[in-house]
């Protein structure tokens, strides 16, 4: 029985990984939950799966679950709470689920504890990756990717020779606007921007997706994943999401992985890594598909994309301002205070008014995360308007 502590329950990922292990329940055993807002989901999977421990965000639910709960579990909160329940609640795998640069102390925190982490928050490789991989390479911990595409990717590669691998390629969907004109993004509507027409996600990675930030994110990902050099890396928009990505190795052959647009594969095989666990479920027919699509990006309709993958090639802490710019610009165009076309406006004005230094401590890494947040809508939207 292997123990797993869950960050970020109650979002897609985190009930999708919740299905997993209790469908396996003779082989893992919820000992923690952690989530932010959703207080009737969270008492919903207290209740079902029986933690020892949990964290709540949200001040008002949390007076809920200590009143509820606070006999039986021991409940974390503030800003250290999260850190502080991975490192006081020992576990054999910690599922990192959450949305931000937020994760990155957890991922951290879990690995120094020599623990498996299942990442499928991706900003902790996206600020956090040349840290990270100082941490994996000194021996902590064990990192196994949740994104459906670096899982792909590992499945592909399967014990492969690294020098053995020419190019890997992330596929994209291209989101809900891939055949809009580019005339017409600056009127598209948060309505509109959260309507994905493969996948079921969370409103954050939602937008990122529309905008293809996701994707520039992921290819950060996969660099620090996988340690290639970012002329090794590509992306193909993939409108149907059945090909979750592909690694061509240098005698020419290209492997894909396959699947339906469901997070659970992914999740319960980074659970289960090396083993594959049965899974029962509707199963991939390709003659129900019948044809699949592809086609290069187009960096001058989605620049977000550009934007990523110069900052990952700037290195140090740039990821780490084009994160923490985007998390901002989402934020402001969800609530209405920009446009569309802002979002990528917002990212490259970071990037390029940042000044790198290496991303080698955490201090280093989040104060560059504080500085951007400080300040850059007041001062994009003041250089716009001149």
């Amino acid at each position: 029985m292997q123990k797993v502590l869950l960050l970020g329950s109650t979002g897609s990922i985190g009930q999708s990984a919740l299905n997993c292990i209790q469908r396996f329940s003779q082989r893992f055993k919820i000992c923690a939950l952690a989530a932010g807002s959703n207080c009737a989901r969270l008492i919903d999977q207290i209740e079902r799966f029986s933690p020892e421990a949990v964290y709540f965000a949200d001040g008002n639910g949390l007076e809920v679950i200590k009143n509820r709960y606070g006999q039986r579990l021991k409940i974390f909160e503030g800003p250290d709470g999260l850190e502080s329940l991975v490192n006081s609640i020992p576990c054999d795998i910690m599922i990192n689920a959450l949305v931000g640069a937020v994760g990155l102390r957890p991922t951290v925190a879990a690995l120094k504890q020599k623990r498996r982490v299942a990442l499928a928050n991706k900003e902790s490789l996206v600020i956090g990756g040349d840290y990270i991989r100082l941490l994996l390479s000194q021996g902590y911990g064990e990192l196994i990717p949740v994104d459906s595409e670096h899982s792909a990717i590992l499945q592909c590669l399967n014990g492969s020779s690294h020098s053995s691998i020419e190019s890997i390629i992330l596929t994209a969907s291209g989101g809900p606007f891939r055949n809009l004109p580019d005339g017409q993004f600056s009127a598209i509507t948060p309505d509109q921007a959260l309507k994905h027409p493969t996948w079921a996600m969370g409103k954050k990675i939602t937008i990122d997706s529309a905008t293809l930030m996701n994707k520039g994110f992921e290819l950060i990902e996969a660099h620090h994943l996988f340690n290639l050099s970012y002329d090794f890396l590509r992306v193909w928009v993939h409108p149907q999401s059945i090909i979750h990505s592909l690694v061509e190795f240098h005698d020419g052959a290209i492997l894909a992985q396959l699947g339906l647009p469901d997070m659970e594969l992914p999740i319960q095989y980074a659970l289960s890594f090396p083993e594959r666990y049965p899974m029962h479920g509707k199963r991939l027919s390709l003659p129900e598909i019948r044809s699949l699509d592809f086609a290069e990006p187009d960096m001058d309709k989605f620049p977000c994309l550009k934007t990523c993958i110069d900052a990952g090639k700037t290195g140090g802490t740039a990821p780490a301002a084009v994160n923490a710019a985007n998390e901002i610009a989402v934020e402001a165009f969800l609530s209405g205070k920009i446009k569309f076309t802002d979002i990528a406006g917002i990212t490259a004005y970071a990037l390029r008014n940042h000044k790198p230094v290496p991303a080698d401590s955490l201090e280093v890494i989040e104060l560059a995360d504080r500085e951007i947040r400080k300040n850059i809508l007041d001062s994009y939207l003041s250089e716009s308007t001149r």
